[in-house]
């Protein structure tokens, strides 16, 4: 399994930018499709966005779409998440995940970062 840490989070104004990383631990990054998702209180854990491992495909939430940019750097192991035109619904835990299968990722990961949070004020 990959280790995962969420990076970037904090509070911004709505219409606002925000960057978050999630670096990864091991050599064999570049062989796991990446997704992110976000929690916000009281509801459930929702997908954002995800970019596969064969061919850098992205795949997004309609609720970020362009919004939002998932990009990864293999040589640095690390994936990252651009939110543009923040809005207060933005505001949650945002997790990275990883997962062999680029389904899978979207669904299921096999692993999971701690979260870092984004707040967003109207």
């Amino acid at each position: 399994q990959v280790q995962l840490v969420e990076s970037g989070g904090g509070l911004v104004q709505a219409g606002g930018s925000l960057r978050l990383s999630c670096a990864a631990s091991g050599r064999t990054f570049w062989l796991y499709s990446m997704a992110w998702f976000r929690q916000a209180p009281g509801k459930e854990r929702d997908f954002v966005a995800a970019i596969s491992w064969s061919n850098g495909s992205t795949y997004y939430s309609n609720s970020v779409k362009g919004r939002f940019t998932i990009s990864r750097d293999n040589a640095k192991s690390t994936m990252y998440l651009q939110m543009n035109s923040l809005k207060p619904e933005d505001t949650a835990v945002y997790y990275c995940a990883a997962d062999a299968s680029t389904v899978m990722v979207q669904t299921t990961p096999r692993s999971w970062g701690q979260g870092t949070q984004v707040t967003v004020s109207s």
